[in-house]
């Protein structure tokens, strides 16, 4: 989705006054800042499959064994930690559908400030109680996540609080670019890394701490056919509402807030974009499963998109980025529906 054009020729472009540079930057400080917290996870070696050529290495890096089940902690940490005491003090404010929530609720019981987190109705009971569980106070507003969200921005500017956007911020995308740093860190050379994208906050911190330190890595974002709006909105040149149906993605649906940071970088940092259907979503996630991996279907749509594109991997080495396992009910009774 870009030209290759280098890292130095791109700084000014991304959007919001987040250049490149700064970005880089902000991924360099997140490394000295979110450990306390925020575990650095396992790269493995994926067992071999008929799917994919015998020369091509694989590896996962496993998010899902993240302190609480996702990538999202991450980001969170990052923007926490970076608070002024004064902001601190006041306390944070979020919406969300699951796994921001509860990397929101986690990282401010680390710091030992207040939480509170704005849900919709359809977010499942187990997962704003996960949410709870680290002392974030639940919020439920509306029948859906924009409304939500609409009513804790609302919130946090009433209440001088700051409002932190699971993708729309610098800070939180830095922190998710640290998977990058470690990526390089654990594996000896990647030509590819497929990650699964929603509103871009992760493949925007990823994809451009690679560009910088390794630019012959190719990032491949993932999007469920159902779910693409990013995508689309890339092709577009500009960011679109795009219709949606369901999908096992749960972490990656919905839209893209109007003047993202996301959208700039992810335009200069995505390579290419594959997309796969709900069927490949739940095949994979099966794979895994028998494998001793649970992911979830965020998860699932790079390993379905890497099966689907890996004979274009031949004595390659390609990199998957399982970034979470925390399944919603209703996807585990999908999963557990199709099991041997």
């Amino acid at each position: 989705m870009t030209d290759g054009k280098s890292v130095d020729s791109l700084k000014e472009e991304a959007g919001k006054g987040t250049t490149v540079r700064t970005l880089l930057d902000e991924i360099e400080a997140a490394c000295g800042r979110i450990y306390g917290l925020v575990r650095q996870t396992a790269v493995v070696q994926l067992p071999h499959d008929s799917r994919r050529p015998a020369s091509t290495r694989a590896y996962a890096k496993l998010e899902q064994l993240q302190v609480t089940g996702s990538f999202k902690l991450r980001g969170a940490t990052n923007k926490i930690l970076s608070l002024s005491p004064e902001a601190a003090a006041a306390g944070v404010v979020t919406s969300s559908t699951g796994n921001h929530g509860v990397g929101v609720a986690a990282a401010a019981k680390f710091r030992g400030i207040d939480a509170e987190v704005f849900l919709s109705s359809q977010v499942p009971e187990a997962k704003w109680k996960k949410i709870a569980s680290y002392g974030a106070r639940i919020r439920k507003v509306g029948n859906d996540p924009l409304s939500a969200e609409l009513a804790a921005r609302a919130a946090a500017r009433e209440s001088a609080r700051t409002y932190i956007s699971p993708y729309n911020d610098c800070q939180v995308v830095a922190g998710q670019g640290t998977i990058g740093v470690e990526l390089l860190r654990q594996t000896d050379s990647l030509d590819a890394v497929f990650i699964a994208t929603g509103g871009g906050g992760l493949i925007s911190g990823i994809g451009t701490y690679l560009r910088k330190h390794s630019p012959g890595t190719e990032v491949v974002g993932c999007w469920p056919e159902n779910s693409r709006v990013l995508y689309e909105s890339l092709l577009a040149g500009r960011i679109i509402e795009y219709p949606e149906t369901y999908t096992l993605s749960e972490s990656t649906a919905g839209g893209v807030e109007s003047g993202s940071v996301t959208f700039d970088l992810a335009r200069i940092t995505i390579h290419r974009g594959v997309l796969v259907a709900e069927g490949a979503i739940l095949a994979a996630m099966k794979w895994a499963w028998q494998h001793g991996w649970t992911i979830e279907g965020s998860a699932g749509v790079a390993l379905a998109a890497f099966f689907q594109e890996a004979a274009s991997y031949e004595g390659k080495s390609v990199a998957i980025v399982f970034c979470g396992g925390n399944l919603s009910p209703e996807v585990q009774i999908r999963l557990d529906s199709t099991a041997d």
